[in-house]
Order: C-alpha cells, then sequence, then structure tokens
C-alpha cells in the first residue's frame, strides 16, 4: 500500500522544506520590493517593454487575485492583480516584466516555451489521473495500468523540468529590460532581483518534488529492485 508510507516522506521532505524557505523568501522580499517605488506601474512597465520589441497587439488586463499575474499564450495577453497593474513599486514592475518577458518568449519562440506548452495538456492529465491510474493498478494488481499512472506521473515532472528555463530566462528579460529601457536604476533593480529570484526559487522546489516524487513511486514499484518478480 502507499497510504501513510513514511517512506514518501523521506523523499519528498528536501523539496517540501525548500517550498516553505521559497515562499518565505517571497512573502519577505515582495513586501520590501513594495516598499520601495518605482518612476511607474507595473502596468506602464510591461507595456513599455512590450512596445519596445514591437508586441503591440498584445494586451494587458487587470485580474483580480493576489500574485494572480500570468501571461495567456492563447490570447496574447498579460492579466496583472491589482496590486502589480497599479502598484508604482520596484515588485510590481519586476513581477510585470517577468511576464511581459513570457509574452516576449512566445513571440520569438524561445524553444523551451514552445515545447512547455505542448507538454500543457498530458501534465494536465497526468496531474489529475495519474495517481488514480497508479492506486487502481496496485489495487487491482494490474502492473500495466500502475506503469501507466507513474508515466502520467513523469509527464508532471518532464514539464517542471521544462519550465526552469522558461522561468529564468522570462527574468532575466524583464530585468534586462527594466535597465536597458531606464524603468528602474542600478539600486532598484537590486529589489527587483530579489523578488524575482525568491519567485524562482519557488520553481525549484516545485520541480524538485515532481522529480523526488516519481522517484518513490518508481522506488515502492521495484524498478531500482535487484529482484525480478515477474
Amino acid at each position: 500500500m502507499f497510504y501513510f508510507d513514511p517512506l514518501y516522506f523521506v523523499f519528498v521532505a528536501p523539496a517540501m522544506l525548500l517550498a516553505v524557505v521559497a515562499q518565505i523568501m517571497v512573502s519577505r522580499n515582495y513586501s520590501i520590493g513594495n516598499s520601495v517605488g518605482a518612476r511607474m506601474s507595473g502596468y506602464a512597465a510591461a507595456r513599455r517593454m512590450l512596445d519596445a520589441n514591437g508586441l503591440y497587439d498584445v494586451g494587458i488586463e487587470q485580474v483580480p487575485g493576489h500574485l494572480s499575474d500570468h501571461y495567456d499564450p492563447s490570447a496574447k495577453v498579460l492579466r496583472l492583480s491589482p496590486e502589480v497593474y497599479h502598484g508604482q513599486t520596484a515588485s510590481a514592475v519586476g513581477i510585470a516584466a517577468h511576464e511581459a518577458g513570457h509574452a516576449l518568449q512566445d513571440a520569438f519562440r524561445y524553444a523551451p516555451l514552445v515545447i512547455r506548452n505542448a507538454a500543457v495538456p498530458i501534465a494536465n492529465f497526468g496531474s489529475g489521473f495519474g495517481m488514480f491510474a497508479l492506486m487502481i493498478g496496485i489495487g487491482l494488481g494490474i502492473k500495466f495500468l500502475a506503469w501507466a499512472g507513474v508515466a502520467l506521473i513523469a509527464s508532471v515532472a518532464f514539464f517542471q523540468i521544462v519550465n526552469l528555463p522558461v522561468e529564468f530566462d522570462a527574468s532575466a528579460r524583464a530585468k534586462a529590460a527594466l535597465i536597458d529601457l531606464g524603468i528602474v536604476d542600478g539600486d532598484e533593480i537590486y529589489y527587483v532581483r530579489k523578488v524575482l529570484n525568491a519567485a524562482a526559487l519557488t520553481y525549484v522546489a516545485a520541480t524538485l518534488q515532481s522529480i523526488l516524487t516519481l522517484l518513490y513511486y518508481l522506488v515502492r514499484l521495484g524498478l531500482f529492485s535487484s529482484r525480478n518478480d515477474d
């Protein structure tokens, strides 16, 4: 059985600890960055970054929620939370520029983003049905179904791995553009970096947890065992 297995927590403990540390860092650095004024709002910073790269057709909308910011590649729209959309702080312009970085990746067909977007459907399916297939396969003794569940769980880990360079690159584009376009100065970029670097750590934690979870199930199914139960 896989329920309440202490071995699972042994596997994922490092990722869980990293996730807690990352969340603390995000909250702390976001709060600090919000106390540092910027020359324009998050909306204005994103708009300038997009226009400087000829992306006049990419829209920017305000959406409800706290840190609900994202880029929608299907609609070609940046969606920014109210505090980022209106905020005239280092945190606001940093986050808005990061999302604009995703729009640039989309426009210029950044390869890891193309791969990530292609992997979204199977990763979504895997996160919803992978564990279900695994448990049914184990419960009924159907090894093929159990391994199919593991394969679906592996698709989630693959998505997270591919997502890492996408997020790092978007932040790198944001930092460079904010300086090049004169949106922030040398002192303000320090706080932008702290916010974006902390956010990047959350993606590292999520990736690590996906990988360690996959390894746990591979071990429990005997992939690395010297015994052959077939």
